[in-house]
């Protein structure tokens, strides 16, 4: 069976959890750190902050937003986790529709949805292509309202030659198994406020005011007792271990040249399946460089194609289901045509950097089929 996903990991990335087994420290301490400083030199940011999933890190970014009580403006295409964080926060996502192209949410929308209540606009890079964030700051700029990057998909991915993760005022990044950058469960802020950074590094532990690792480094350095600390508001267990940070420090390293192999190989599908049918093949506009996270095409008969794949070993999928059709965020009443249209059109093809060109050419061998 050919997956939809698959992480690309080599031996580097073995022998890096070996030797945090081997230190004896896999908690939240050196390794963490060192990921933390190379990811934030990587996407140009002051700060960063590592955790263990992009939902951790959503949560918090709305929460150092202060967006309760407000309104968030969002997308119904994207995985739940960035809407759950919105209500964590004790806000209302207000659903604006997406671009039929991107699938990103659209900046009409944006500015047809901005009220007096409006704190936030959370702008998920769906498939690794940047929104339009120029119009997005904009925007937001009429009414002071924060920019937070849903990032999970756009790890490496440029706007107008700037890295995605410092467009807006605070960036949330996925690393779960299917991401670009894969360390099996993991997620990570970027941001350039200090205050932020250093309030971050609490709520992601507990509130405490030092970590473990800092009471242990802070005890060299002043002498205090490394068991003290105290602890200044209610905060969450999200914080990153050592073993996720030595697999990211690897993946970091790789990341562009993943990227690029992926690029290579949806560029291929554009080529292969030119004509094909009734697919249209993704879109991506001049002014992004795409992290190209993952191949979705729109089809009319995308049950029937989905069916024939599968018999055929072909794993798909479908990202997403539009939020706002869930049980539970139908009573946030939503006007989105584009997304209800297109949503059931969308599906998702096999796209990982060890894909080989004889998989994919067979993976389109057999959507040729479907259509004759």
């Amino acid at each position: 069976m050919i997956p939809v996903f698959r992480p690309s990991y080599g031996i580097k990335e073995f022998e890096a959890v070996k030797k945090v087994m081997a230190s004896g420290w896999v908690g939240l301490g050196p390794k963490t750190q060192e990921f933390e400083e190379a990811f934030a030199k990587y996407i140009g940011t002051k700060y960063a902050v590592a955790l263990n999933s992009c939902t951790a890190a959503l949560h918090l970014a709305f929460a150092v937003m202060d967006v309760e009580g407000g309104d968030v403006l969002t997308t119904p295409i994207t995985f739940v986790s960035t809407n759950h964080a919105i209500l964590y926060n004790k806000a209302r996502p207000v659903f604006c529709d997406v671009e039929p192209d991107t699938l990103n949410i659209s900046v009409k929308e944006i500015e047809r949805n901005i009220t007096r209540n409006t704190k936030a606009i959370v702008t998920v890079h769906y498939g690794g292509h940047a929104c339009d964030m120029d119009i997005v700051r904009k925007l937001a700029k009429t009414g002071n309202i924060k920019i937070i990057e849903d990032a999970a998909h756009a790890c490496g991915a440029k706007y107008k030659g700037k890295k995605v993760g410092i467009l807006g005022d605070i960036a949330c990044f996925s690393f779960h198994a299917v991401k670009n950058l894969a360390t099996g469960e993991g997620g990570m802020i970027t941001t350039n406020d200090k205050r932020i950074y250093e309030r971050l590094k609490k709520l992601r532990w507990l509130g405490i005011s030092k970590g473990t690792w800092d009471r242990e480094e802070s005890e060299k350095d002043t002498k205090k007792y490394s068991w003290y600390y105290d602890v200044e508001e209610i905060g969450f267990k999200y914080h990153m271990n050592d073993i996720p940070a030595a697999i990211g420090i690897v993946q970091l390293k790789k990341l562009d040249k993943m990227n690029d192999r992926r690029r290579e190989l949806s560029l291929r599908y554009n080529d292969l399946l030119k004509g094909t049918g009734s697919i249209e093949t993704p879109v991506v506009k001049k002014y992004t460089k795409s992290a190209h996270h993952n191949y979705v095409i729109k089809t009319d008969d995308r049950n029937g194609l989905n069916a024939y794949l599968q018999e055929k070993g072909v794993s798909t999928g479908v990202h997403y289901i539009p939020n706002h059709h869930y049980r539970m965020y139908k009573k946030f009443k939503a006007h989105c045509p584009v997304a209800d249209r297109v949503w059931e059109k969308l599906l998702t093809l096999p796209l990982y950097p060890d894909l080989s060109f004889k998989e994919q050419d067979m993976v389109t061998r057999h959507i040729k089929e479907f259509f004759k």
